[in-house]
């Protein structure tokens, strides 16, 4: 018996964050857009609970408990009085620590894989509640497609996307610790005034009608300077990609994951190409948006 679910990271078009709140998290809005970038989970039953993962970033990812796709599986079987006794394996394409939820991505996949392999059909509104205690982007990793989210980021409203946008991602060598970016921005902001966050509606708009160009002008990120400030080189990356001819960059979630928007499928690999060719990080992958969220692409029940 064996089950694989396919799932895709993410890019933050917009990232708005609030004052940091009495729990120490941040009020956010934002705009999260999946992206053609995938890791696969493949669960097995098993004597025991384990972790296995293969890929370029194999050796950065934890095989312990700690890992978001054995929380869900735990999580998942505590409620149901299951023993999670399952080999989880993580066929490893998203970068890791790259502010791109490669972490949340692995737990959401876990999570509907292991529902599946226990035949529990669980509806989505469980599964979300699920993702939502496991961590601020495990949701959307689920539910894919283009959303708001609110609060810390895991209420989630879906939004209408009219068309197809073209990425291009320059993963930096060595990963950021999302905690250390929102302590930095906090850091950063001191003594300012904060205001709410909300969604941009020029960049809805943007969203609904496929609009690159209009997007570009939109896209935002309040955590960027903190990852500047804790990463300065990554300057020269977004001008490396700028110069090569994309429409806008910004840096991906908390970073250090750069994000180059592009006019089109052929701009993206001209970007890419320009990108990994200078100097100024590991390597660059195009990547088109939106994609579907978690999906089941192999059960094989015997």
């Amino acid at each position: 018996m064996s089950v694989t679910v396919r799932v895709p990271a993410k890019v933050n078009v917009q990232l708005a964050v609030g004052a940091a709140r009495p729990d120490g998290f941040h009020d956010l809005a934002n705009v999260f857009l999946a992206v053609g970038l995938y890791d696969e989970i493949t669960v097995t039953p098993a004597d025991e609970l384990r972790i296995t993962c293969t890929g370029p970033d194999a050796a950065k990812v934890p095989l312990d408990t700690t890992n978001l796709a054995a929380r869900a599986a735990m999580s998942l079987a505590a409620r149901h009085g299951i023993d999670p006794r399952v080999h989880i394996h993580i066929d490893k394409d998203i970068p890791v620590a790259g502010g791109m939820a490669g972490g949340s991505a692995d737990g959401a996949g876990a999570l509907l894989a292991c529902d599946t392999l226990w035949s529990l059909n669980s509806p989505q509104s469980e599964l979300l509640s699920i993702c939502a205690e496991l961590g601020s982007d495990v949701p959307f990793s689920l539910l894919g497609g283009a959303a708001l989210g609110v609060g810390r980021g895991e209420q989630l409203t879906p939004l209408a996307v009219g068309g197809a946008f073209h990425w291009v991602f320059a993963v930096a060598d060595g990963g950021l610790s999302t905690p250390t970016v929102f302590r930095e921005f906090d850091r950063l902001t001191a003594g300012r005034d904060i205001p709410p966050p909300a969604p941009d509606p020029a960049l809805l708009e943007a969203l609904r009608t496929g609009d690159a160009v209009a997007l570009a002008s939109t896209l935002s990120n309040d955590l960027q300077p903190a990852a500047l400030s804790l990463r300065p080189s990554l300057a020269a990356t977004l001008t490396a990609g700028m110069t090569a001819g994309a429409l806008a960059a910004l840096v991906s979630g908390s970073g250090p994951t750069t994000a180059f928007l592009t006019k089109d499928e052929d701009s993206a690999t001209e970007v890419a190409t320009a990108l990994h060719t200078s100097t100024t990080c590991h390597t660059a992958r195009p990547a088109p948006s939106p994609s579907q969220g978690a999906t089941v692409v192999r059960h094989d029940p015997s």
